[in-house]
């Protein structure tokens, strides 16, 4: 892994790693505000592709609903950038790659298209997995890269914490 990470990220992947492989389970990504990079992350480390299987990076709204079938309606109802969306996008991952895990991020990273009610730095995240399907949304700070690597950071954490939940079969 490059060392513009932290050691706290190359841990936190390592634990992620470990806790799939222990399930046999399987990861992909539907990538929006990231445009790749949690995707790039995952694969500086090696030997991954007995878990990481893939992502979509479905940075238009066109994209997320060809690529993932995430509802026009959901888009036209609450935008790209809402925990409705992060959810389909996760459910789109987990058919489309046929994956134990979609995580799904969604977001502005600026430095522009903030609006009121949904500033630069909200991110929202969807993760579906056995017997799971959350959605969160958080607000993050900093520029545009800065924000994108928050995202890759809060995503592997919370996924080590959902992925803990399930049982080792």
């Amino acid at each position: 892994m490059s060392t513009i990470w932290s050691e706290q990220l190359k841990v936190n992947i390592a634990t992620l790693l470990a806790e799939l492989r222990k399930r046999k389970h399987t990861l992909g990504f539907g990538e929006s505000c990231t445009g790749g990079l949690l995707s790039a992350v995952l694969t500086s480390v090696p030997s991954v592709s007995d878990t990481y299987l893939g992502a979509v990076v479905s940075y238009s709204n066109a994209a997320k609903t060809h690529l993932l079938g995430v509802s026009p309606e959901t888009l036209n109802r609450v935008g790209a950038v809402s925990e409705e969306v992060a959810g389909e996008m996760a459910a789109g991952v987990c058919k489309q790659l046929s994956v134990t895990w979609g995580i799904a991020v969604t977001g502005i990273a600026g430095p522009a298209g903030g609006t009121p009610e949904k500033p630069v730095g909200t991110v929202c995240f969807g993760f579906r997995g056995p017997g799971v399907s959350r959605t969160t949304r958080k607000l993050l700070t900093g520029n545009r890269d800065a924000i994108q690597r928050q995202t890759v950071e809060c995503a592997i954490e919370m996924l080590i914490t959902i992925v803990r939940e399930t049982p080792v079969e």
